[in-house]
């Protein structure tokens, strides 16, 4: 598909070929080759034919169609709340993937909704994720204090969901959402920071607890950062991350050791966590 030289075609044909291709592929990975193409090339009349994609049953081609969306970015969120399919939670959690992408915060309703209600983890993760991404700028500024407020009721609520990903998912939105309220509302970070304190002795997954500890952490250099810049907004914003630390490894020693177990090794393993997700 790399072959399709896009500047001796008009959009209309370049996009009729690269849908003959995806039609005609005959392999999996061939059919991932030609959503790739499709993607890269950022046709706005493509969104339709993506979003189709991520109904396949190919992983692979669905992670390219959410690439090319975010790609597309804007103009590709109405079609995704439009034309979102409400029988195929697979397709449902990979449109969700693009729209956390884009940060739109046209999709708030859905994702609130989602991360509360659906019934399939993979979906409520996405949405819990999405939470955390919208880019608050985009609303009037008299309504971003209860848009906040309302992706943290429903934060909070999802970060005790039966489903570990879904809670691990949850701390990753709370910690962008105590990032970007830091300054403009310090209550609503505080009020996240009290939450991590009680999932810390409440949450059963190491792997969690870990997160927690991590989120703790970056809100505090994000914290020590703004201050070294201006140090008149003086937040007054107590973080305790080391003490989740401790918890974290006091909890690993009641467990059954492991043969390869130093508990320091969760500052690793945590920090390979952050950058995966």
């Amino acid at each position: 598909m790399g072959s399709i030289n896009q500047t001796i075609m008009t959009d209309p044909d370049l996009l009729k070929t690269l849908l003959q291709a995806i039609e005609s592929a005959d392999s999996s990975t061939r059919m991932v080759a030609a959503v790739e193409s499709l993607a890269q090339a950022r046709l706005e009349a493509a969104v339709p034919n993506l979003i189709a994609v991520l109904g396949y049953n190919n992983p692979g081609a669905a992670v390219a169609a959410v690439e090319g969306l975010m790609a597309i970015g804007k103009p590709a969120v109405q079609p995704l709340l439009e034309l979102l399919d409400g029988y195929n939670y697979g397709a449902r959690a990979w449109a969700l993937r693009a729209l956390a992408g884009i940060g739109d915060a046209r999709a708030l309703d859905l994702l609130l909704d989602a991360a509360k209600n659906d019934f399939a983890l993979s979906v409520r993760r996405a949405a819990a994720r999405g939470l955390g991404m919208i880019n608050w700028d985009e609303l009037p500024i008299d309504s971003i204090g209860s848009a906040q407020a309302r992706v943290i009721e429903v934060l909070l609520a999802v970060s005790q969901d039966h489903e570990w990903v879904v809670r691990y998912a949850a701390i990753t939105g709370l910690q962008e959402l105590a990032i970007a309220s830091t300054i403009s509302h310090p209550d609503l970070t505080r009020q996240i920071l009290r939450h991590f304190d009680r999932l810390v002795d409440s949450d059963e997954d190491l792997t969690v607890i870990a997160r927690i500890w991590l989120a703790q952490k970056e809100i505090q250099t994000y914290i020590t950062e703004i201050l070294s810049q201006q140090p008149e907004l003086e937040p007054k914003i107590a973080i305790d991350w080391q003490a989740t630390l401790a918890k974290l490894y006091a909890r690993k020693r009641q467990e059954q050791p492991h043969p390869e177990g130093d508990p320091h090794k969760f500052r690793e393993v945590a920090a390979a966590i952050f950058k995966g997700e």
